[in-house]
């Protein structure tokens, strides 16, 4: 006996980001309620997350909620939470791709969806954003399989890849690609382009934050003037976005670009938006990718030229590069986006849950 509520998790790394899985219908329905829930969950309001499964930085403390989806056509419904590292806070307003790459999986081993032999697709509907992603497992013999010959950069050792084909995507949040109109907007004298595509975000040059976009994770975290310069540029695009007050909101999230170093078509530095991300997020690649295929940007005259459609633009990160395939039309106009990630099963179970905060909402 416990004086705990268990409640059922599955534990995966998505991409270069990890956290529990859960079946929706496990936690409370009442969103400041299920927030009590994930924070506990994470051990949210410490630094180390000692007191639950977070690992002390914003990858690590992400949750991701499933459920049979009801809209014809999909699969499974996604319902992402970011839980806070230092503070009780929960932000549902953005997705994560990288977390999504877990979803196909998590999904089958939850018994949402029935593994097919050889390969699984997996139609998801991001509910926070409403976008469609269509996901393809590797399912020999109807089970998932995670061994495989893919190596992702920031991610030891190779695992089976998962085909990611994002529809739907342009104004994920916002409603439009140029939310405020404009492909260039002058902010306390910074050039930035504010641009909606799988994930809002304010993309600026580098260098016209005095910085070269080539620093490492360490030295920008470090750089307190350059996040306290950022930031009072972010909230002010916020507003622009048509997203109000986003001082407690994760998005728009940051970019910053540069031209590319190595074989790549520009190097990026991405902003959750208060560390910078060991890598690149899945959805901030696709709108930096972009945001680099259409004229007029903060991008113009800093990327390589992007090739024809379906193009592979290779983004350069601390470390490594990510790729992705863009489908695009005449002006251009925007279709798709497709990555190929890894996901692994790391752990499943029960997590302990106060049950106080399992109740109804007062």
């Amino acid at each position: 006996m416990t004086t705990q509520t268990p409640v059922p998790f599955w534990f995966l790394r998505g991409g270069t980001s990890r956290g529990p899985y859960f079946r929706r219908a496990d936690l409370p329905e009442d969103l400041d309620q299920l927030a009590k829930v994930l924070c506990q969950v994470v051990g949210a309001g410490n630094p180390r997350n000692i007191d639950g499964l977070g690992g002390g930085v914003a990858v690590t403390t992400k949750t991701a909620m499933l459920s049979k989806s009801e809209e014809p056509g999909i699969d499974v419904d996604y319902f992402f939470a970011q839980v806070a590292v230092e503070e009780e806070l929960v932000d549902y307003g953005p997705t994560c791709g990288n977390i999504l790459v877990g979803v196909g999986p998590a999904a089958i081993e939850m018994g949402l969806v029935e593994a097919r032999d050889g390969e699984t697709p997996v139609r998801i509907r991001a509910v926070n954003t409403g976008a469609t992603v269509e996901a393809l497992v590797q399912t020999p013999g109807g089970q998932v399989e995670y061994r495989g010959d893919v190596a992702l950069d920031g991610v030891p050792g190779t695992a089976a890849p998962v085909g990611l084909n994002f529809l739907d995507v342009v104004g994920s949040k916002t409603g439009a690609m140029f939310p405020t109109g404009n492909r260039i907007d002058v902010i306390d004298g910074v050039e930035v382009t504010c641009i909606d595509v799988a994930m809002p975000m304010m993309i600026a040059r580098a260098a016209d934050f005095g910085v070269t976009g080539y620093e490492t994770v360490e030295a920008l975290n470090e750089n307190k003037d350059l996040f306290a310069r950022m930031e009072a540029i972010r909230l002010k695009a916020g507003e622009m976005m048509g997203m109000g007050d986003v001082t407690k909101s994760v998005t728009p999230k940051i970019g910053l670009i540069a031209p590319p170093k190595g074989n790549g078509h520009f190097a990026a530095r991405y902003f959750m938006p208060w560390d910078t991300h060991p890598t690149l997020a899945v959805t901030g690649s696709q709108c930096l990718a972009s945001c680099a295929l259409m004229p007029g940007t903060v991008a113009e005259g800093v990327v390589k030229p992007i090739p024809p459609s379906p193009a592979r633009v290779l983004i350069e990160h601390p470390m490594g590069e990510m790729e992705v395939t863009l489908t695009y039309g005449d002006g251009p106009s925007f279709q798709s986006a497709g990555l190929i990630r890894t996901a692994r099963l790391i752990a499943r179970g029960e997590v302990m849950v106060d049950p106080a905060l399992m109740g109804p909402a007062s």
